[in-house]
């Protein structure tokens, strides 16, 4: 395991597939790709939300069959990891302080038991830390921040 391991959040994965921001698809787009050939994990509840996401009746970006085989694709693109009891404690600690909300804490506290360090999201607040890991936003408007292009470095 990497002292780099970082995972990449629903909200990055959704952005990819995202068609009414043609800049930001691209660059997340390219991101999936990069960290796909990264030590990079995915939580299996990024997964769920991002086909949720997708098949939405506000967003429909994709049908309930192409948001399936994507998330099939992503499935063999990345080692992923599950939300534990634990996970889920630690989570309904930091919703009662208002830290985070009760998913993106089960997210953070998961993606720790993983081996993170790094959570990508635009969800959640740049900077945020829960345990060992840090959220970093990978979207700036040049393209990706430099947080992003730091954890895609070999």
């Amino acid at each position: 395991m990497s002292a780099k391991r970082f995972c990449l959040d629903s909200h990055v994965l959704v952005s990819a597939f995202d068609f009414r921001d043609p800049a930001k698809q691209a660059v997340a787009e390219q991101l999936v790709r990069d960290a796909a050939l990264c030590d990079c994990t995915v939580g299996l509840q990024s997964i769920g939300e991002f086909y949720a996401a997708c098949i939405k009746p506000k967003s429909k970006f994709l049908s309930p069959a192409n948001a399936a085989r994507e998330a099939m694709l992503l499935l063999a693109l990345f080692p992923t990891f599950p939300a534990t009891a634990n996970a889920h404690q630690i989570a309904a600690r930091e919703a009662a302080t208002g830290r985070f909300s009760f998913w993106d804490a089960v997210l953070l506290a998961s993606a720790a038991e993983a081996g993170c360090v790094l959570l990508l999201s635009e969800d959640m607040a740049d900077g945020a830390r829960l345990g060992p890991i840090t959220v970093r936003n990978p979207f700036d408007p040049s393209g990706l921040s430099a947080a992003a292009v730091a954890a895609l470095a070999p």
